[in-house]
């Protein structure tokens, strides 16, 4: 389907094309160090670096993901929030960003070179290098495939357009202009999308409306009434509910591994907070970032949700209003291995904004689609440039240099970066929706990633040779678990089952939980054994490196509860486990 935009609707996104480029380049001025290029200087307030920190997982990954997500296993897509998202950031915040701000490290890898050794370090800046490529590729991708199928725009050519503003504003500004732009781009989400849930609930007939209909699709999918719309009611048996994993899983999988795995160790939203203002601030950054967090699923989620039961005269849908994916050999619906359509549930947001949207608002919401998937490519961008000229670049080509050829190299790292991330946007084809694989992309690398700082920070036995090791045993774990499953519907391939098949799971997400609790128990495992079988490290090296060896954060008497990360990270909690109930 093509829609016909209006004046309006190009008025507005020009306006914002010329703003981000702008912000950009006014700040091409401040950028005279490396460290006011990769850090910001380490002087944006709290509330910018608080904002930049959400807006900075709120790329097309989870604006698009969260939703095809929403329309593909109902409200139980809310665990990527309420018992994975929230309690990692209260965690990094509480007890990590003390090691991240305090060592004044200037990446992730570079704490793990200083707790560790150098090869730990270089093994995660190049595993963390290819995933940020491909993470930033997916934003593309996603973005050409959306404005290609509603618009008729070239695909290739949308992609080279957002590509070459991204790296305008980035080159000029570094990370100073992503967060201002992700800032930018937070409230472009929450006034475009907040018409698009409204509407939607009244069109259903409110949120009772809505339930009624999803139970009617559960039943239709053989599972109980009620599947769609529970949290936690149906998640004793794998069969039981939409997402296809038992609690478990879920809770090992996603809210335990995958979750701080990415929340503790990705550089991308870590950078965020190292580059506030004060360790205090740099604290308080993911915990502030948790309160609108908790209520995003009302936002990315309910959309899909909506979209999976919502009736409309769009062509080509199949239920509700997503449509089939296209088989491009034979231009007709893809279907499984089951003989069953596959829906191309990536395209559930675009088509609420096109269902419901006037002109106007249209244009607004599809710049606000835009900004995401900007943002996800920025954000990306900027993280690899930083750990490509720190932690390859002046490791192991070039140390000595000036801090002015590390600010040029850069730069230059922005340009190549973005030109391979291009390269990796094609690969995203093979899934119909872009969370899946992402979460299949953190289950190889921050999954065992996870372990190796759980135990670094937390036990000071653990030696370089076994971080080293262990990184790899839980890797490889990865790669043979993913190796020998398939999810149900597969072909073997990219979605597994490449060395032979042993067990079917019943999703996609069930695979990506188990392998990734595959990886982080076998790194885990093998740093602990090997630990105990090399040379410790004395204990003056570690300290300010492991918790036990760490001076303790203390905010000053008489500072108010809610500047103090313990006591706002409990009520943060405690919210958060309300939700819980109210949806179980």
């Amino acid at each position: 389907m093509i829609v016909n935009l209006r004046w309006i609707d190009y008025a507005i996104m020009l306006v914002y094309f010329c703003f981000v480029f702008g912000i950009g380049y006014s700040l091409k001025k401040y950028m005279k160090t490396s460290s006011d290029f990769f850090l910001s200087g380490r002087s944006i307030p709290v509330w910018v670096t608080s904002l930049a920190f959400i807006s900075a997982n709120l790329g097309a990954q989870e604006v698009i993901g969260m939703g095809a997500s929403g329309a593909k296993y109902g409200i139980a897509t809310a665990h990527f929030y309420w018992i994975a998202a929230i309690p990692a950031m209260l965690f990094v915040g509480i007890f990590m960003m003390p090691f991240y701000y305090g060592s004044k490290v200037r990446s992730v890898p570079e704490y793990l070179r200083m707790r560790f050794d150098e090869k730990t370090r270089g093994l995660n800046a190049i595993t963390f290098s290819i995933m940020t490529l491909f993470s930033s590729g997916i934003s593309m991708y996603v973005m050409g495939k959306l404005f290609n199928l509603l618009l008729g725009w070239n695909f290739d050519l949308c992609i080279l357009i957002a590509a070459g503003i991204v790296l305008g504003y980035t080159f000029f500004g570094g990370l100073t202009s992503a967060i201002y732009n992700e800032v930018l781009q937070f409230f472009l989400i929450v006034l475009s999308f907040v018409p698009v849930v409204v509407l939607g609930l009244v069109r259903v007939g409110g949120w009772s409306g809505l339930v009624d209909k999803l139970n009617a699709v559960a039943v239709q999918d053989g599972l109980q009434s009620g599947a769609y719309t529970h949290v936690w009611k149906y998640m004793d048996n794998s069969a039981n509910n939409p997402i296809g994993v038992e609690w478990i899983g879920l809770a090992m999988g996603l809210g335990f591994v995958l979750a701080f795995g990415y929340w503790c160790t990705d550089f991308l939203v870590v950078q965020r907070a190292m580059a506030a203002d004060s360790m205090s601030a740099a604290r308080r950054t993911p915990i502030i970032a948790a309160i609108p967090k908790m209520f995003f699923p009302i936002l990315v989620i309910l959309p899909g949700m909506i979209a999976l039961v919502t009736t409309s005269n769009l062509p080509n849908s199949i239920q509700g209003i997503i449509p089939a994916v296209i088989n491009p050999t034979t231009n007709s619906a893809l279907l499984n291995s089951n003989g069953k359509i596959v829906l191309d549930y990536d395209l559930s947001v675009p088509l609420m904004l096109v269902n419901y949207l006037p002109s106007g608002l249209l244009g607004l919401g599809l710049t606000a689609l835009l900004a995401s998937f900007m943002s996800g490519m920025s954000g990306n961008v900027t993280a690899f440039n930083t750990v490509w000229t720190y932690d390859i670049y002046q490791s192991y080509i070039n140390k000595n240099a000036s801090d002015k050829h590390y600010l040029w190299m850069g730069r230059f790292a922005t340009v190549f970066g973005v030109i391979l991330s291009v390269g990796c946007a094609y690969i995203a084809a093979s899934f119909n929706n872009i969370m899946d694989m992402l979460q299949l992309c953190f289950a190889f690398v921050n999954a065992p990633l996870f372990a190796t700082f759980a135990l670094g920070m937390f036990w000071k036995r653990s030696t370089g040779h076994a971080a080293f090791f262990g990184l790899l045993i839980g890797t490889l774990a990865a790669v043979v678990h993913h190796g020998l499953t398939l999810p149900t519907g597969s072909h073997a391939g990219i979605k597994g089952g490449y060395f032979a098949v042993l067990h079917i799971y019943r999703s996609e997400l069930g695979q990506t939980f188990y392998t990734a609790i595959s990886a982080f128990s076998s790194c885990f495992m093998a740093t602990v054994i090997i630990s105990l079988f090399t040379k410790a490290t004395p204990k003056e090296k570690l300290v300010g490196l492991v918790y036990s060896l760490t001076e303790k954060s203390r905010e000053p008497v008489g500072t108010p509860w809610y500047k103090q990360p313990v006591a706002l990270g409990a009520v943060v909690l405690v919210s958060c486990v309300i939700l819980n109930i109210i949806f179980f």
